[in-house]
């Protein structure tokens, strides 16, 4: 069945007023940037998330994934199947694939990555980077192929205490 969409006047527009109401307290704490997420799991609030990337000197620590990790602490589980991600910005390309890792049902955001350009956060230069060859980013990457460098991924092959995820 496919994630039924936003409806303003529900249950989603509350929980989204929450993640807003988080950025806005952040503003005031000066902890990060202005924003704010919430995990929902079967219509309850499993976690929240501020951005704490200057209080913690953590360039990761942004509010979707402050939310995703006390998320799966909360439910000693690292996936988030069936949850709702309710951020107050669209998010960046980090939060994106932490989404996507935790395997999240659906992402409802409130302000658009074009709003959040036009306070200073922009992150399209991170979008064109990632469409670039490794080699050709602001950062390049290099592949050095050595010998025996998958002796790791054939342990974990090989491992019983492997999960897949």
């Amino acid at each position: 069945m496919p994630p039924r969409p936003f409806s303003p006047g529900t249950q989603d527009e509350a929980f989204l007023r929450r993640a807003l109401e988080l950025a806005q307290e952040n503003v005031a704490k000066g902890d990060g940037g202005p924003f704010g997420a919430v995990i929902v799991q079967d219509g309850r609030v499993i976690a929240e998330g501020w951005n704490k990337v200057i209080a913690t000197h953590d360039p990761t620590a942004h509010a979707e994934i402050e939310a995703i990790r006390a998320a799966c602490r909360q439910i000693q589980h690292f996936h988030l199947s069936g949850a709702t991600l309710y951020a107050s910005s669209e998010p960046c390309p980090l939060c994106l694939a932490a989404a996507y890792w935790a395997k999240v049902a659906r992402i409802v955001y409130a302000n658009d990555r074009n709003e959040a350009a036009a306070v200073g956060f922009c992150d399209d230069d991170l979008y064109q980077e990632f469409r670039l060859p490794p080699e050709s980013r602001r950062i390049p990457c290099q592949h050095l192929n050595l010998k025996d460098a998958s002796a790791p991924f054939e342990a974990w092959r090989k491992s019983p205490r492997k999960q897949n995820y």
